[in-house]
């Protein structure tokens, strides 16, 4: 991923992703953190809830959407092991909590300089993703750092100031397990 340009970090000096979708309508998520970890604000694990808000702090983000111009889901994961998703009929339109949409299993490992978080979750009740539709996929990452600076990493980032709604920013294509 790739840091916004107008979006200072000083921590984290790089964000990977790894995706893969082992089955039609699962999603396994790992992303990486590399950089002065402890200059990272992380909240600590509490027990999996589903809340709103995550994005004000560091969040792992994935926007999925099987068609273009189609319906599309955001799914927030933050390092407390607290999830959110949420489903929109349009660009930033029609915003609905996602029904359908169980706990996805989050796991968070720190060593040294590297952070990981890993999300995997099933979408089989999502109408919207069928499982034998490729699936067009936005990753990105809000970073807080200890004197609380966010900084906005993603794909790609549209003209302008950090969108992870643009439909410029689903670039990478998942096809059907």
């Amino acid at each position: 991923m790739t840091l916004h340009p107008s979006s200072p970090c000083t921590a984290a000096t790089e964000i990977a992703v790894a995706v893969a979708r082992p089955r039609p309508c699962h999603l396994d998520l790992r992303y990486a953190v590399t950089g002065n970890i402890a200059g990272l604000r992380m909240p600590e694990r509490v027990a999996p809830e589903r809340i709103d808000g995550l994005w004000r702090h560091t969040c792992f983000e994935a926007f999925v959407q099987a068609s273009p111009g189609g319906p599309y889901y955001e799914f927030n994961f933050a390092p407390s092991t607290r999830w959110a998703a949420y489903r929109f009929d349009s660009y930033r339109g029609g915003m609905t909590v996602a029904d359908g949409i169980g706990a996805p299993g989050i796991e968070v490992l720190s060593h040294g300089a590297r952070y990981e978080l890993r999300a995997a979750f099933e979408l089989r009740r999502v109408p919207d993703l069928p499982g034998d539709a490729a699936w067009r996929l936005g990753l990105s990452a809000v970073i807080e750092e200890v004197d609380g600076t966010l900084s906005y990493w993603a794909l790609a980032h549209p003209p302008g100031r950090p969108d992870f709604h643009q439909s410029d920013c689903f670039t990478l294509e998942l096809p059907a397990a």
